[in-house]
């Protein structure tokens, strides 16, 4: 039994024996004596859940560790039982650099998972789509409003537009205004009505259409444009689609001779259905519009051919994100995912760790777990590359943590790599892919994107991805056009509060009720169900299709 003013351990966590920071669980007051590992801790400031407090004095320069790994330096003296801020620390992370090690891997028992299956679209260069989608995009900006157009013609009459639940709103407003009656609006209650009932599919096995608009392909330099033709390439020859409609201006940069050589590098013996069309050579934008749209019926009638059939886990391409992260990140979901990643290796199956600004820190332990020295090499080149470009715009992987970040204990931007770091488990690394380059190999890659939530999911799926999991602790709704995206709380709270974008809770692991392998062998199960078509994402529910194309060196 404690004694007053007391806490036992369970309301703190030290992550790692060589840290100097201990991690707050439930909230702490000034003056409390925290025991934690036979050791006593008086606070002397109040202490929220997901921040940290010294474990010993610091001098101005002394290293804070935490994950085992240094995450920043003291910039004043800090005494034992002080809070950590931003006021008293600064981000740093160590050097690295390819060494002779003894590094070993001790791969995760998978026998009760060998035999599992899930029902997915296999395609003729053996890929499995967890879903079933036809695509249309465009190589140019120019081209979005085409695409609006076949947007509005195309998904209402085939069964495939989402009904819209609020036209009843906007309707009893806008009656409001005509019968004068506008000072009203202010104070009219929303009330969701019943939904018109929604027209049958004409293509029961086609997922929907997607349209993938964006404000690239003219106007950048050339890189921008052939690395949009490769992104759009890794869509197009994903197992999630099943063909695609491609319209083009004709003058612009990204031109269809590259997306089609994209293609080919990506797949020399590609065998799906894609339709091109140049505006500049139509003899009108109706007579344009009008042939897209007869070609892409032409395609949804073959890929309405196709129906699920089992395939094992190694069919599984994960890409592993967080965004909105919180300080309970890389202690719940975070981990619990690394967990499922090193199950998906170990069956065969790929995965996919991006984020590079959020791999500042703990490179040294992921260039140790590189399978050759070649490997190796190409991730140092490129984290060195990906700094070099944020410097050259006046920015870097310091100023990486957002205000979101900072207020939930993710104070400098080696502390949020060390726990973002956690997604990959500890797999070998067996590939490095550059943006935008598609995984080809089995293993776990680790793959040069921003940080920003969008743009490296976007990447993840044009590499291949055909599940996403997705850890937040503040709560975000990102969505992919053809790819299920997973949202896992960190915490309780947030799934409790934002349930409407919430797949999965994994806050048990904070509440000491479930471990993280048991709680990340729970989101396989969710992860098996969702690849089967036996439910659908919150993201997908929503329909929230966010597509965004990186513009290398801008974002982090």
């Amino acid at each position: 039994m404690n004694e007053p003013g007391q806490r036992s351990t369970h309301s703190v966590l030290k992550l790692d024996p060589r840290d100097n920071v201990i991690v707050a669980l439930t909230p702490l007051r000034a003056g409390e004596v925290v025991t934690h590992e036979s050791q006593t801790y008086t606070l002397l400031e109040d202490i929220r859940p997901k921040h940290k407090f010294a474990a010993q004095d610091f001098e101005i320069g002394s290293e804070i560790i935490m994950y085992g790994v240094l995450v920043g330096k003291a910039s004043q003296q800090i005494a034992r039982g002080q809070l950590l801020s931003t006021a008293n620390i600064r981000h740093d992370a160590a050097h690295y650099a390819r060494r002779k090690t003894n590094w070993q891997w001790s791969a995760p028992d998978v026998s009760r998972w060998k035999s599992r299956i899930f029902l997915g679209y296999r395609r003729p260069d053996s890929q499995v789509g967890t879903r079933n989608y036809w695509i249309v995009l465009p190589l140019v900006f120019c081209e979005n409003r085409n695409l609006a157009v076949m947007k509005r013609a195309l998904e209402e009459e085939l069964g495939f537009a989402r009904p819209q639940s609020y036209q009843q709103f906007v309707r009893d407003l806008a009656g409001m205004v005509r019968t004068g009656q506008a000072d009203n609006i202010a104070a009219a209650p929303f009330q969701e009505s019943p939904r018109a009932a929604q027209p049958s599919r004409l293509f029961p096995n086609v997922d929907g259409i997607k349209f993938l608009t964006h404000e690239g392909g003219c106007g950048g330099t050339r890189e921008d444009s052939n690395n949009l033709c490769g992104l759009l390439a890794g869509y197009i020859n994903h197992p999630n689609v099943a063909g695609a409609t491609v319209l083009s201006l004709g003058c612009q940069h990204a031109q269809i001779s590259i997306l089609q050589e994209q293609l080919r590098l990506r797949n020399p013996s590609q065998q799906k259905p894609v339709y091109f069309f140049e505006q500049q050579k139509s003899a009108s934008e109706p007579a344009l519009i009008s042939e897209a749209i007869r070609k892409t019926l032409i395609g949804l009638v073959e890929a309405n051919k196709l129906s699920r059939e089992p395939a094992p886990l190694s069919a599984l391409t994960v890409g592993l994100k967080c965004g909105g992260s919180d300080g309970f990140s890389g202690i719940s979901a975070n981990p619990a995912i690394g967990h499922l990643a090193d199950i998906v290796n170990t069956l065969g199956g790929r995965t996919i760790l991006s984020e590079f600004p959020e791999l500042c820190g703990v490179e040294q332990n992921l260039v140790d777990r590189c399978v050759s020295d070649e490997v190796a090499q190409r991730f140092i080149q490129l984290m060195g590359d990906y700094a070099a470009r944020a410097k050259a715009v006046r920015s870097g992987f310091d100023m990486n943590p957002s205000p979101g970040n900072i207020k939930d204990g993710l104070l400098t931007d080696a502390m949020k790599s060390a726990g973002a770091a956690k997604k990959g488990g500890t797999s070998p690394v067996t590939g490095v892919l550059d943006y935008p380059e598609y995984a080809a190999n089995p293993g776990l890659h680790l793959q040069c994107t921003p940080g920003s939530d969008v743009e490296c999911v976007t990447a993840q799926v044009g590499a291949g991805a055909n599940i996403v999991l997705f850890t937040t602790g503040l709560g975000t709704p990102t969505g992919n056009p053809v790819t299920p995206v997973i949202k896992l709380s960190t915490n309780t709270e947030l799934a409790e509060r934002m349930g409407d974008i919430i797949d999965f809770d994994a806050g048990s692991i904070i509440r000491g009720s479930a471990t993280v392998e048991q709680v990340g062998e729970q989101i396989l199960d969710r992860v098996i169900e969702i690849a089967s078509g036996g439910a659908s994402t919150k993201a997908e529910t929503l329909s929230q299709d966010d597509f965004i194309p990186w513009k290398r060196g801008v974002s982090l």
